[in-house]
């Protein structure tokens, strides 16, 4: 069986060296010249130095490369995990988000997403990888791992795969070395054998003295199975609808309605050496997880090509060489310029003479008698046409990888900021593509961990996630961890893992603190525009503020919310058992304010209805009482007078009780008013002392 299975391998490892044999050549050739410095022919350089003439390497290209790489340093991409399907949802795509930050974490993920891309810009592919460890050396709890691969030469992968990921990968190799002692510490009972392989990824041979070569064999192979659809809805692989859950189904009048052929993968990696199987296991996804960063990608007679950022490049980069190499040899090199006098003018000073062009003398003599004074010839100077070759070389490195110089940090003819930006971003945007390569590397790793989280994590009971501000939580994913009651935990959902389908893109953006500080600005800016709404947003504001104390001014301010507002915020906290007996008995003492202000309110408006009716009549009696005074009959006119008399002192009387009315529901509207915001408060502060205020994310 090892010899089956190391035979094949054998035959999968040739088959992809000799299909990607001259990518990895260039690619070598390209980190050997861009990062290593070897710009110069090797016969140019040894007759060059055997002439004692310079052989300069002004190595302009690793600026170009940085600023590919550090501009997607400066903007990370996050997976995000979305429900598909019925059995998912969104607060268990959130938790598998926090999960995957917490791996990302753990594993220092920025480094192999760095060193992938590092590698695609300087050679033309890179690639990273996701693992399974334990979490510690005292647990058998597993984990998910991010781990960069340092030498993209030490990866051979399958050929004959279209997808622009690995997700169609059939077999993959990652070789590492390791020590003799190491070697026989971890497999005492293997033989020392090498796996053979190229020399392009070493300067010496694979097989070195105390040095073991192993590889990682990677194999996914098919797998057909056979998919049942219930009458009830439920879809089960045929390896779980055995005879005994097919009896309790058929009991239950459940059938099988629809089925069909799925061909699935399983994936196993082996450890091999020259000679045999070191470790075997069956990988629990349906991928090979190895995730490529790949550089400029371009199929030609059915080969796919990988070119670097600086392989066009690096003619240019020579002749650059060339032309600063000329130029520093005409001025250090040249010979000094002469002096030229009479014949017999260094007559008795011969040795001063003849040390004047390498020598500092304080004064020269010269004899008189031999005619006129001695004049030294001017240095005829650098050749225009060699310095402009120099700048033309620069120029054309520029132009060929799309960066200039104000994205180098140079000054150009742009003066406002908004120039100078669009600009930069018209260099960022002619190299994006290897940006947007990472970002897709990542996405097919967050592919890989969706599948392969639930297998891992399974028996876990609790898991420790990590939100969007990085801050943690954790939650419970079969039942309540009794041996972790001090650790806080999201008490009111358990998590399964298992159930549902999620799908994964990538966010490409700033980091959070970059997301914090543009937050702040655009909460400024909105104060500025909408001022009437600082009641509702400055506590917001303060949360993004960076000064000392900016929590608790966050705290007072959130105080002023409307209730409505408060208990909004509230309802996404999670409040202690013990403090919700005397939230309760505020918010019943708060409810009962506002029932009593409504109460309030609804006599003063049946208050106002009766004085108004009074004084619609009063009015239509002083007007009646005016008709009759009006009247030319000096009886009805005195009877009316007197009418009118009783009237008006009816509404003064009818005005005065209507004002004390008032008067006194207003105070006891104070009154309860000011028992609401009492009630408020307390309500704040007893939520404040238990330590329950803590954003959910």
């Amino acid at each position: 069986m090892t010899e089956t299975i190391i035979r094949e391998a054998l035959e999968l490892f040739k088959e992809s060296d000799d299909a990607t044999d001259f990518s990895r050549i260039a690619a070598y050739d390209d980190i050997n010249f861009a990062r290593l410095g070897d710009q110069w022919p090797a016969n140019v350089r040894k007759q060059r130095q055997d002439e004692g003439r310079p052989c300069l390497t002004i190595n302009k290209l690793p600026a170009f490369i940085r600023q590919v790489v550090n501009d997607s340093r400066q903007s990370k991409p996050a997976i995000t995990v979305h429900p598909v399907d019925n059995g998912a949802d969104v607060e268990t795509a959130e938790a598998i988000n926090g999960l995957i930050r917490s791996i990302e974490r753990r594993s220092n993920a920025d480094i192999a997403y760095d060193t992938a891309i590092d590698h695609a810009a300087t050679g033309g592919f890179g690639f990273f990888q996701i693992g399974i460890e334990y979490s510690h050396d005292d647990s058998f709890d597993l984990e998910c791992r991010i781990d960069r691969i340092a030498n993209p030469l030490m990866v051979h992968w399958d050929p004959s795969s279209t997808m622009f990921d690995a997700s169609d990968w059939g077999y993959a190799f990652v070789s590492d070395f390791m020590s003799e002692d190491g070697f026989e510490a971890q497999y005492p009972k293997a033989a020392k054998v090498s796996w053979e392989g190229d020399t392009r990824d070493d300067a010496v041979r694979w097989t070195q003295e105390e040095r073991v070569r192993v590889a990682d064999f990677w194999l996914r192979e098919s797998a057909p199975r056979k998919l049942f659809q219930l009458s009830n809805g439920m879809v089960m692989r045929s390896t779980e609808y055995v005879d005994e859950v097919k009896e309790v189904l058929e009991a239950t009048g459940v059938t099988v309605v629809r089925e069909r052929n799925v061909n699935a993968y399983v994936v196993k990696r082996r450890k091999i050496s020259g000679v045999e199987v070191l470790e075997e296991e069956t990988w629990p996804g349906s991928t090979i997880p190895i995730c490529p960063v790949w550089g400029e990608e371009i199929v030609l007679d059915g080969r796919r090509h990988f070119r670097s950022m600086i392989r066009d490049a690096k003619d240019p980069q020579t002749m650059f060489n060339f032309w600063r190499s000329a130029t520093t040899e005409l001025v250090a090199l040249a010979p000094r310029a002469p002096y030229i006098g009479p014949k017999g003018f260094t007559a008795g000073n011969e040795a001063a003479w003849a040390t004047a062009n390498n020598r500092s003398h304080p004064y020269l003599e010269y004899d008189p008698t031999a005619g006129g004074a001695p004049q030294r010839q001017p240095f005829a100077g650098i050749p225009a046409g060699a310095l402009q070759e120099a700048l033309n070389a620069s120029d054309d490195m520029k132009s060929i990888i799309g960066i200039y110089d104000s994205s180098l940090g140079a000054r150009s003819n742009e003066t406002s900021g908004r120039a100078i930006l669009a600009r930069q971003k018209e260099s960022d945007v002619s190299n994006f593509h290897f940006v947007d390569n990472l970002s897709r590397a990542i996405e097919y790793a967050g592919k890989v961990l969706v599948e392969i989280i639930p297998s891992v994590y399974n028996e876990r009971q609790t898991i420790r996630i990590l939100g969007d501000d990085m801050a943690e939580k954790v939650i419970n994913l079969q039942s309540n961890n009794q041996g972790v009651a001090s650790i806080e935990t999201d008490k009111d959902r358990l998590y399964d893992l298992s159930v549902g389908i999620y799908d994964v893109d990538v966010n490409v953006g700033p980091s959070y603190g970059t997301q914090r500080e543009e937050t702040r600005e655009f909460l400024i800016e909105i104060l500025r525009t909408v001022p009437a709404a600082a009641p509702l947003l400055g506590d917001v504001l303060m949360e993004h503020m960076d000064f000392v104390g900016a929590d608790r001014v966050a705290k007072r301010l959130r105080t002023l919310l409307p209730p409505q507002v408060q208990q909004a915020e509230q309802e996404s906290n999670k409040i202690p058992p013990e403090a919700q007996a005397a939230m309760a008995a505020k918010d019943q003492e708060l409810q009962q304010a506002q029932q009593q202000m409504q109460q309030l309110q609804q006599q003063g408006q049946e208050m106002m209805q009766q004085a108004q009716g009074a004084l619609q009549k009063l009015t239509a009696d002083l007007e009646a009482a005016k008709a009759q005074a009006a009247s030319k009959d000096a009886e009805t006119a005195s009877k009316a007078q007197i009418e009118m008399a009783k009237v008006q002192q009816a509404a003064a009387e009818a005005d005065r009780m209507y004002t004390l009315k008032a008067r006194e529901l207003e105070i006891k509207m104070a009154e309860v008013e000011q028992r609401a915001r009492d009630a408020v408060l307390d309500r704040e502060a007893d939520l404040q002392k238990a330590l329950i205020v803590r954003r959910d994310f």
